[in-house]
């Protein structure tokens, strides 16, 4: 199946950026060694367990509640906190393809935007993990928009458009939004695809809203979904996305 597209959104966490290289055990044992205080490190790994069992999976501690990464398990601690944000980004991966895929498709002319469920931004607009992580990867070659429940950021700039606050993925109101913008644009939603692991909030949502998904399975598989593909790794997506004239 090959889908014809202008523009083409991908999800973050799990997606764009794979924790699989992000070992808490490490990243926590790293960070208090070089603190000075290795003797914190089996309690802080314990507290970071604690928030897993009270949300569920790492992911959604880190999606929406690390101010409590930062409260309950850093304590506060400035210098923790921003040494914890360093060690994160250099353990992250990112998707099995993924460059090749993005080259392919700016090639084909197809417009790029990451769509975050970032429901929270911790400190100044530009710094919080997603930014960071697309530009400290070199990323903002493809894409220079991040559109967030806080807002449309401007990866170059750091600049924002409010007009996507408080709008969110899971209830797809943000989706309404887009759809709405990429219409000005001359872009109609079956004219974009939607990338992403979680049917909840990128599959789900979005193709209820016309447009077209494709799940992304190459880090979890988080069962079934609507979406019209599946793809393991993104070198699949230069044969399934072509750009639509």
């Amino acid at each position: 199946m090959v889908m014809e597209v202008k523009w083409c959104g991908f999800d973050y966490g799990q997606c764009i950026m794979e924790p699989g290289g992000l070992r808490n055990p490490r990243l926590y044992g790293d960070l208090y060694r070089d603190l000075g205080r290795p003797e914190l490190i089996p309690d802080k790994i314990r507290k970071y367990r604690i928030l897993k069992e009270k949300y569920g999976s790492y992911g959604r501690i880190k999606e929406g509640h690390r101010d409590e990464i930062y409260s309950f398990v850093l304590d506060d601690d400035p210098e923790a906190i921003e040494l914890f944000s360093e060690k994160e980004q250099e353990l992250l991966d990112m998707g099995e393809g993924l460059e090749d895929a993005l080259k392919y498709l700016q090639s084909e002319g197809i417009e790029l935007q990451v769509v975050s469920e970032m429901k929270k931004t911790l400190g100044a607009v530009g710094t919080d993990i997603v930014s960071r992580f697309l530009k400290q990867r070199g990323l903002v070659e493809y894409f220079t928009e991040l559109v967030t429940p806080q807002g449309k950021i401007n990866l170059i700039d750091n600049s924002v458009d409010d007009k996507y606050k408080g709008y969110t993925k899971k209830d797809g109101t943000l989706y309404d939004v887009l759809a709405q913008e990429l219409k000005e644009r001359g872009i109609e939603p079956h004219e974009a695809v939607m990338i992403g692991d979680k049917p909840e909030t990128d599959i789900d949502p979005a193709h209820e809203r016309g447009f077209k998904t494709i799940k992304y399975t190459g880090f979890i598989d988080l069962g079934p979904s609507k979406a019209d593909l599946e793809i393991h790794s993104f070198e699949e997506i230069k044969r399934i996305l072509k750009k639509k004239d």
